[in-house]
């Protein structure tokens, strides 16, 4: 199979804290810098590829670079050293709401979402009972409701199914699968084995081993912005634990 993720001595450089706004006063008449210039690399080194139809699971600590990867991946954040090239669509299951507009109805914002995802109006009518069938019936009875009213619970599940009726061929998982209560989370995740039965092809970020194991068979370990190591998903946990109780000590 042809690879349709290729990742390239990729890096990214952060500055160590966020560079906070300056007022015009302070811009027009103060020339000394008020935020520090030390910077650090979130990611360095990278290199993989991920073949049409794997299913990898990324693991690694709080801080390590995981959702920064995806994040490029995605084409949300450019590299500032390497190439990421993805040769296929996809389908981004990162910050769920994000892209959803507040005043507007969660009807409309199906419409905008689909849309801004290469859907057309048709396509968008003919799929819109099954997306909210499967977002549930308190989004129903809420449709026409402006979307900055819905619970977060509410928003993720509308967010999720309107992701995850597109067609893209690549799906990018970054914590989102343990959404709403136990029955809707297992709706999700007969969703994603659906989907992944259909050829396509899934990264995947959780702290969950359970959900790294059953979708997962191929792991990366991300530790310290940079790949310590690539293989079978449940060796790579096993490493992963191991240098975790090591560093607990």
């Amino acid at each position: 199979m042809s690879a349709v993720i290729s990742v390239d001595d990729l890096g990214i450089e952060f500055f160590r804290s966020r560079r906070r706004r300056m007022s015009m006063r302070e811009m027009l008449f103060h020339r000394k810098r008020t935020h520090s210039t030390e910077t650090f690399w979130a990611l360095r080194n990278i290199s993989f590829t991920v073949k049409e139809g794997e299913a990898v699971g990324l693991v690694g600590g709080n801080g390590g670079g995981k959702s920064t990867l995806l994040k490029m991946i995605a084409g949300v954040l450019l590299p500032d050293e390497g190439a990421v090239s993805v040769a296929q669509g996809v389908a981004p299951l990162i910050e769920l709401t994000g892209g959803f507009v507040g005043e507007l109805s969660a009807r409309d914002n199906v419409y905008l979402q689909a849309g801004l995802h290469g859907m057309g109006k048709d396509e968008i009518d003919e799929r819109f009972e099954s997306i909210v069938d499967f977002a549930g019936p308190q989004v129903r009875a809420a449709l026409d409701t402006p979307f900055r009213h819905f619970s977060s619970g509410m928003q993720v599940r509308l967010g999720f199914s309107v992701i995850t009726a597109l067609d893209e061929p690549i799906i990018l998982v970054d914590e989102v699968l343990a959404v709403g209560d136990k029955a809707f989370r297992e709706k999700c995740y007969k969703r994603m084995e659906s989907l992944l039965e259909g050829g396509r092809t899934l990264f995947l970020v959780s702290h969950s081993e359970a959900e790294l194991l059953r979708f997962s068979t191929r792991g990366l370990y991300l530790r310290s912005g940079e790949l310590a190591m690539d293989g079978a998903m449940a060796d790579v946990l096993a490493q992963y634990n191991a240098d975790a109780a090591e560093t607990g000590k």
